[in-house]
This record gives C-alpha cells, sequence and structure tokens, in this order.
C-alpha cells in the first residue's frame, strides 16, 4: 500500500502537538467538535504553528446546525478566512449550500478566490446534497483541493459504496478525504473497499480537568454534553497505531 497521508482534526493547541507527536501528516485545526467544528480562534492557529511544523488547514464555518448562511453570517466567514490566511493557515476548510441542500457554489467561489493557491477543501456540509454526482463536478470546477465525506451516512464505513463511486468519478482530479468513525479496527478494509489515498480522523480520549468538581451543579453548556470537568484531547496512541497500520 502507498504511503496513506494522515490528517488529524484537532481543537486544541494540545491536540495539534499530540498528532504530531503520534506522526500525523496535516491538521485540521477547528473549534467545538461536539457540533462538528466551527472556526478556531487565531490564537490557537499562531500558538499551534508555533508549536508544529505539520500543515494547518482551518475551518471557516460560524455557526452549528447547517450551510445555509444569513448575508451576516457569510461577511463572517469572509473575515475569518482573510484573517487564518494572514496567521498562517496552510488551506480552509469550508462549505456554503442553499436553503435546499445544492451547493451555493457563488459563496463557496468567494472563499476560493481568497485561498488562491493554497489548500482549499470543501466539508461535510456535501453530505447532505441531493446529487452528490453533480455536486463533485461542481467542486471540480471550482478548484477545490479536497472533499471530506463519509459518503453521506453516519460512519465512512457505511457510506464506502459512495465513497469508491466518488474517487471513480473523481480520477484524481480532486481528492477525495474520508471521514466519520474511521479507526484501527476498520481502516485498513476501509482503504481497500474504498481506494482512497487519504484519511481524516479524530481518535479522541477523555481528560478530567477538575478546577470544577467543587460544585458539579454547575454546567455551562447544554446538559446534553459532557460534564464540565471532562473534555478530550487528541490521543497520540491511536494516532500512532494508524499511521504504522496503513503504512506496514
Amino acid at each position: 500500500m502507498p504511503k496513506i497521508p494522515i490528517e488529524i482534526v484537532c481543537c486544541s493547541v494540545d491536540d495539534c502537538v499530540e498528532a504530531a507527536e503520534g506522526g500525523a501528516d496535516r491538521i485540521e485545526l477547528c473549534g467545538a467538535i461536539t457540533v462538528g467544528g466551527l472556526t478556531p480562534s487565531i490564537g490557537t492557529l499562531i500558538e499551534a504553528k508555533r508549536r508544529v511544523s505539520l500543515p494547518i488547514v482551518a475551518m471557516v464555518r460560524p455557526r452549528g446546525a447547517g450551510f445555509a448562511y444569513s448575508e451576516a453570517e457569510f461577511g463572517n466567514m469572509v473575515a475569518d478566512a482573510d484573517q487564518l490566511l494572514i496567521h498562517g493557515a496552510d488551506g480552509l476548510v469550508f462549505g456554503a449550500l442553499n436553503d435546499d441542500g445544492t451547493l451555493n457554489v457563488l459563496r463557496m467561489r468567494r472563499i476560493v478566490d481568497l485561498v488562491a493557491d493554497k489548500d482549499k477543501v470543501c466539508h461535510r456540509c456535501f453530505d447532505v446534497v441531493p446529487d452528490p454526482a453533480y455536486a463533485l463536478e461542481q467542486l471540480v470546477d471550482l478548484g477545490i483541493t479536497r472533499l471530506l465525506t463519509s459518503g453521506q451516512r453516519a460512519f465512512a464505513s457505511d457510506g464506502a459504496p459512495l465513497i469508491r463511486k466518488l474517487v471513480e468519478q473523481a480520477a484524481g482530479r480532486i481528492e477525495i478525504l474520508p471521514a466519520g468513525g474511521l479507526r484501527m479496527h476498520n481502516i485498513l478494509d476501509f482503504l481497500r473497499e474504498t481506494g482512497c489515498q487519504c484519511v481524516h480522523l479524530a481518535p479522541l480520549i477523555e481528560q478530567t480537568d477538575p478546577s470544577t468538581l467543587g460544585n458539579p451543579e454547575i454546567e455551562y453548556a447544554p446538559t446534553s454534553l459532557p460534564k464540565e470537568s471532562v473534555f478530550h484531547l487528541i490521543d497520540r496512541a491511536q494516532v500512532s497505531a494508524v499511521v504504522s497500520a496503513v503504512r506496514n
């Protein structure tokens, strides 16, 4: 098997350090992984670039719950995109949809033009488009570098048949980057089944911050989210295991 680039989703500087030490090839930097990722802070990008030498592509997503943005939200995206690029992002991860779930090509072209010759990645907004084959051709025409997708299923392993079709349709014109539940137990079979030449994952482990334990009644987030004392960190050991598995 040829070398498979490993991209790790990171939401903090510590995540970036763990991913780099585990042998990752590239980082997708975002915030708020519990809602699928939002735009990271500029400070996180600056400090991550200072501490790791890996390429870092940064997400541009102003809120959760879909991708049909108001004019103000899209203005927010353009401003964030500009600042992320100024402060060293090696590319941007973004997407915009119309109300009917189709790609908002005009808005995506605006971000593409800002990114210029750096990496341009369409995120998993693609996983709700009504016609994935047509949308893929739109992305190729836009000059998108990579498409992040779970094959329009909750998990990439379930979406493998569509992902294989996308790889075949892409024919090297755009990279298909699979995401969603890929781990040591399924990644090798998945790569063989789909023909994908890269992989994207977020192998997280729970960590405890003891500072809130003195008053467990207090919660700053909706009760469906983890307890205030719990946060997640990229698991260096899992990254290393995946890197070894796909390269041996």
